[in-house]
């Protein structure tokens, strides 16, 4: 019934459009769900993956509009890690973004790894990371059609990062209910203690890096901001018997949700930051024809009979 690693991160952005030629011409990932929110139809949710949408791989995103900026702080993921396949990869994005005046922080080592971070156009903290050497969970595989070089191309979700106040509280659910491990700690950027703990395999899919910030006041979320992240779980077999764990646990959660795309589970950990268990299945292609995902709407079952209402509200995207 073990955690398998990181399923996907969720972030607030404010034009779709925007992100969309971000994500998908300057990073390369390809669309592979253009669909809306289940809980607020009228926005969009976009998810950004490698050539199939696997689990492990999926950048989502929230458009809403009228969004402030984030601001900064504790209780708050506060990096998202994507995966590219060798510390060579790494110069190809360093001259990449460099070239369309992105600004980033030059490669760099963390935790044995090279990195290269550096930040979307709406501030969204990004660390490309380099899989050389990764023994654990396996990334997946750049989409062929991709605006980037598939050689060098985003395969995954890295390290997530988190930052709190209080490391003990975080423990007593990542620790000793989510039984991830502890297995090693490094100075970050702001001369703080970073604790990186594992799930599953390990490896570069599969670690959440947490920084300890006692100076900070807590996060305001806006664009730029993450909302959640979600962890990986077998099936929905796996998944009732984590909310029962959760349950005994004393941890409130929402109880079973049907996403369509995979079921899921959320809660909120001590400090705040709120988590997700997620299946691996059914996928993207439930609704979808895999040379085809993202093109067009995409509704759960229950929505569909809203579809031209929905559609009226949402300004086309293009690709």
């Amino acid at each position: 019934m073990s955690i398998l690693g990181i399923h996907h991160v969720s972030a607030m952005t404010k034009q779709a459009q925007i992100n969309v030629n971000f994500y998908t011409k300057l990073l390369g990932m390809r669309m592979v769900k253009k669909t809306v929110n289940q809980d607020d139809p009228s926005m969009y949710h976009l998810f950004y993956g490698d050539e199939l949408g696997r689990p492990g791989t999926e950048f989502t995103f929230f458009e809403i509009p009228q969004i402030g900026q984030n601001h900064d702080g504790n209780n708050s993921i506060s990096a998202t890690s994507l995966r590219v396949p060798t510390d060579e990869a790494l110069t190809y994005w360093e001259e990449r973004l460099s070239s369309a005046n992105i600004e980033h922080d030059g490669i760099q080592e963390q935790f044995g790894r090279k990195v290269l971070p550096f930040q979307d156009h709406e501030k969204q903290r990004l660390i490309l990371v380099s899989d050389e050497g990764n023994n654990g969970v396996a990334g997946g595989q750049a989409w062929e059609k991709s605006f980037a070089s598939t050689q060098h191309g985003i395969v995954g979700l890295g390290p997530i990062h988190l930052t709190v106040p209080d490391i003990k509280q975080l423990e007593s659910v990542i620790v000793d209910v989510l039984e991830f491990h502890h297995i090693g700690e490094y100075q970050g950027a702001q001369h703080e203690m970073v604790y990186v703990y594992e799930m599953g395999e390990g490896g570069t899919g599969a670690e959440v890096h947490v920084h300890h910030r006692s100076d900070l006041s807590a996060e305001r979320l806006g664009r730029g901001g993450v909302h959640h992240v979600a962890f990986r779980v077998e099936d929905e077999s796996s998944l009732k018997r984590w909310i029962d764990t959760l349950t005994a646990n004393g941890i409130g959660h929402s109880n079973f949700v049907d996403r369509h795309y995979f079921k899921s589970v959320y809660f909120r950990e001590p400090n705040g930051i709120l988590f997700e268990l997620a299946t691996d299945g059914p996928g993207f292609a439930t609704d979808e024809d895999v040379h085809h995902l993202g093109e067009s709407l995409a509704l759960p079952p229950f929505l569909e009979s809203k579809r031209n209402r929905i559609e009226k509200v949402l300004k086309p995207i293009h690709m």
